[in-house]
């Protein structure tokens, strides 16, 4: 199957997926929100999601500086790098609620764990938004009527239990099933247990994405200590039975330290699940690099090019196992902002 962009937006998507902020003119004014996540690659920033060349990039946004430059001509925008055009056309995107055409809404930033690389615990109380249920249900619900929605989905942080965030998540999951019926919807737990994944099904979920992280057990040991590798393992290969094929998906970072045969190894252990990865390149910042230094020692930068080698990669292993990202209706493949894309971008 063609990737749906040509090979130079994929270049130049990897470019700027691996580059700076995007300096934004003090004059301009957005036509809307920039988006504030409190979860994924952006936590902690604001960020604008860029479309051009028939794919998306979402990117963090300054006023101040950055390695790429907003400019604006008229009702028109192009991408300056390095004083040189980028990109001639792009377009600005809306996030209804962290990504476009979905209210993905993160339940809780407060977490037990200390994943080395996660930003969501490290951010400041006037930005993990501390919402009550009721006020997810009616933030949805706005969301709902707004033009391009198209889904629903739900992370958490563990601010008490896993068991505990899965039942907050399976309410949830339930009322928006009651009041959206035909509205697909895609969960995100940090879960452990075959009842776990089990409850969440049973609430009314579609799709589950539970994340490995990485699949080299000394990284793994290193940046998620007090998390148990073989029972995400088990939790995933769990939702494959009981969701089905292309309905489990799981984040494996690179940029870790990790070779690309252990990235495309722990990509082929999924797809035999019938979970599909996400892989999802490394990005540090200063909630984030301390601590994975102090765990990891320096590390690297991820080149574009080595995004575009695994998503190749990729690409092969998904095929033979019938697998797509273009299936998804909820969360990280369908927003396509923030990672190489098989079958999409390349």
């Amino acid at each position: 199957m063609e990737a749906k962009v040509s090979r130079e937006t994929a270049k130049k998507k990897a470019e700027m997926l691996a580059g700076g902020t995007v300096l934004i003119p003090k004059d301009f004014r957005l036509p809307f929100p920039a988006s504030r996540s409190t979860a994924g690659p952006g936590a902690g920033h604001r960020s604008v999601v860029f479309s051009f060349g028939g794919t998306r990039a979402k990117k963090a946004v300054s006023r101040e500086g950055g390695e790429f430059e907003l400019v604006i001509e008229g009702d028109s925008y192009s991408l300056m790098r390095g004083g040189h055009l980028f990109i001639e056309k792009v377009e600005l995107v809306p996030t209804l609620m962290h990504a476009p055409f979905q209210a993905f809404v993160n339940i809780d930033s407060r977490c037990i764990y200390d994943c080395k690389f996660c930003n969501s615990p490290r951010l400041s109380n006037d930005a993990t938004k501390n919402l009550s249920d009721d006020k997810i249900i009616e933030m949805i619900l706005g969301a709902s009527r707004e033009g391009g929605f198209q889904a629903v989905a739900f992370t958490s942080g563990v601010a008490e239990s896993p068991m505990m965030t899965v039942r907050r998540m399976a309410g949830l999951v339930k009322r928006v099933k009651q009041l959206l019926p035909d509205t697909p919807i895609g969960v995100e737990p940090y879960a452990t247990r075959p009842d776990e994944v089990e409850i969440l099904l049973e609430a009314g979920a579609d799709e589950i994405k539970i994340n490995i992280e990485t699949f080299d057990r000394d990284i793994f040991e290193k940046i998620c200590d007090d998390m148990d590798f073989d029972q995400i393992l088990h939790a995933i290969n769990h939702s494959g039975e009981v969701f089905g094929e292309n309905r489990v998906c799981s984040n494996i970072i690179f940029g870790l330290g990790e070779t690309d045969e252990n990235i495309l190894e722990g990509t082929k252990v999924l797809a035999n699940m019938g979970a599909v990865a996400t892989l999802r390149a490394l990005r540090r910042d200063e909630l984030n690099t301390a601590g994975l230094e102090g765990a990891l020692g320096p590390l690297e930068p991820v080149s574009a090019e080595r995004m575009l080698t695994l998503a190749d990669g990729q690409k092969k292993i998904l095929t033979d196992y019938g697998l797509s990202p273009l299936r998804f209706k909820t969360m990280c493949h369908a927003c396509l902002s923030c990672d190489i894309v098989p079958f999409w971008d390349v």
